[in-house]
């Protein structure tokens, strides 16, 4: 044999052998698989291929995000921002008030109309981002425009970020978290075990925050309305161990927290001397100052740890805390402790959401799915396999072994990949099975038509294989792209079936070109016959 020859047979031979390796699980079961890794020292694969929500079942979520809730979160600092600047300013205001309903706009009503030049000017040069409405008392301000947006498509793409950082911590295979319209994200989470619980942790804001407890304050007295303007009346719940009972324990704090969450950097499970389980955080090098400031200057005062305005817990500070790091008690349950734990590692929602559609979908669903897929696949290569032989003969059994061979490789490929398989991706796998014969059916043709004016075996089986290898190229490639195009812009089972498109593709080209020619030229050195079955 040529050596150019015995190379591609190497490369057949380890392709077959590696590809077979990754495919080997998905063909045999999972089971069978780590038996077999087992006995042979836990060198082979394991891993099957990963299912897509349409096949495994799981869960598709379609979330609303309160992106008017980030606006006038923007809008409320800003206020507050003015309303001390104006004080510094000795110019006397007995409101200031953000809204969003009426136009993202902050209502400044001045004590005397003297102030009121004073006071536009002060907004002209400290709040570029805001246009003046009304310059008359009261001053009414507007947040432009484009900074709206800008803070909108921020939520929108922070809460994003979010969700899918929760979605990884939470154990799911391929979940797909995308975004869908204005303010939608459509979440995909493949064989979820406990969609409850999943929703209750996508849904969460998870905003911590940590108030000083404002003690002087009668709690009967603030419930009455007699409530100092910098303060405010949250709720701590506990739960009794027994009963399960829930009680809500109002506790007036101070508006302004001392720590948020975005100052956290780690938040993990650990375990009291009891054997009960809380939540240990870390903060940042800034928030660890702050708190080790704070806490050496409150000794004896209570803290507040506050999440989503609910207060988990209000210990009273012993000592100065210098080590940035803190903890959340609360009577948790094992599992309420690690999903708290996970919300504040994943980092708090810039805005709420709300779930505004939930579809669960079975696995009886997806086994239905797979099982007409595989018929379908099973009738189609059977059809293709008794043409091609009836048609090319013992070529024609040389394109089927391809086909086969070019499966064999989508199947590897998509378990080396982690990629998950999708019913449109069934479709897809469908489709390159055709194609693959398609290639073969250029080639063949290419050949019979070399031989009909007269060439020998050999030139003909390789002045065929020279003028189709173009054209095969030019079909594939352009296909690749549209497979590869879906893949990156589409979501679930769209990219499901520009993955298994695109690997068939470049399978197809390597089974057609390299595979079948290698034979051929085996085949014309070894037996050099005067005819083809073709």
């Amino acid at each position: 044999m040529k050596s150019s020859t015995v190379i591609k047979l190497f490369v057949v031979l380890g392709v077959i052998l590696i590809f077979g390796l990754y495919a080997l699980p998905t063909l045999i079961g999972q089971k069978n698989a780590k038996y077999l890794s087992q006995i042979t020292g836990g060198y082979l694969p394991t891993s099957t291929i990963n299912l897509g929500l349409d096949l495994k079942g799981g869960m598709h979520l379609v979330l609303g995000v309160e992106t008017d809730k980030a606006v006038f979160a923007v809008l409320s600092r800003a206020a507050n921002n003015l309303q001390q600047q104006l004080t510094n300013a000795k110019i006397a205001a007995d409101e200031v008030v953000p809204s969003v309903k009426n136009g993202y706009t902050i209502k400044i009503h001045l004590v005397d109309d003297a102030d009121l030049n004073r006071a536009l000017n002060l907004i002209a040069t400290n709040l570029p981002n805001y246009v003046v409405v009304s310059d008359k008392n009261p001053i009414i301000i507007k947040l432009k425009d484009k900074i709206v947006q800008r803070i909108k498509n921020e939520a929108i793409e922070q809460a994003i970020s979010v969700i899918r950082n929760r979605v990884n911590q939470f154990g799911v295979t391929e979940p797909t978290v995308v975004k869908a319209g204005e303010d939608h994200i459509v979440v995909d989470l493949p064989g979820i075990k406990n969609p409850n619980r999943a929703v209750r942790l996508l849904g969460e804001t998870a905003r911590l925050e940590l108030h000083l407890v404002d003690d002087s304050v009668n709690v009967a007295d603030a419930l009455n309305g007699n409530l100092p303007e910098d303060d405010e009346i949250l709720y701590q719940i506990k739960r009794n161990p027994t009963t399960g009972e829930v009680t809500k324990i109002p506790i007036v704090v101070k508006k302004e927290p001392v720590i948020t969450g975005d100052m956290i950097t780690n938040a993990a499970v650990r375990f009291d001397n009891l054997n009960r389980p809380y939540v240990a955080f870390e903060l940042n090098s800034e928030g660890a100052k702050i708190f080790a400031r704070f806490t050496a200057t409150h000794i004896g005062k209570r803290l507040a740890i506050v999440l989503d305005d609910v207060v988990y817990s209000a210990p009273v500070i012993q000592s100065a805390i210098t080590g940035g790091r803190g903890q959340i008690t609360g009577n948790f349950t094992l599992e309420e402790a690690h999903d708290l734990a996970l919300v504040l590692r994943s980092g708090s929602l810039p805005a709420p959401v709300k779930i505004l559609q939930k579809v669960t979908i079975g696995p009886s669903l997806g086994k239905i799915s797979i099982e007409k897929g595989k018929k379908a696949m099973i009738f189609g290569a059977a059809v293709v396999v008794l043409f091609m032989i009836f048609y090319y003969r013992l070529s024609g059994l040389l394109a089927d072994v391809a086909m086969a061979l070019n499966i064999l490789i989508i199947l590897g490929a998509m378990v080396m990949l982690n990629a998950t398989l999708t019913l449109p991706g069934l479709a897809g796998i469908a489709l390159t099975v055709g194609m693959s014969v398609d290639a073969n059916v250029l080639i063949y043709e290419r050949i019979r038509e070399e031989l009909m004016i007269g060439r020998s075996v050999y030139d003909a089986v390789n002045t065929g294989y020279a003028r189709a290898f173009i054209t095969i190229l030019d079909a594939n490639i352009t296909t690749l792209i549209v497979a590869l195009i879906l893949y990156q812009f589409g979501s679930g089972p769209v990219k499901g079936f520009g993955i298994t498109m695109a690997i068939g593709l470049l399978a197809n080209i390597f089974t057609a070109v390299t595979f079948t020619k290698m034979v051929f030229e085996i085949v014309l050195d070894k037996f050099k016959p005067k005819r083809l079955s073709i």
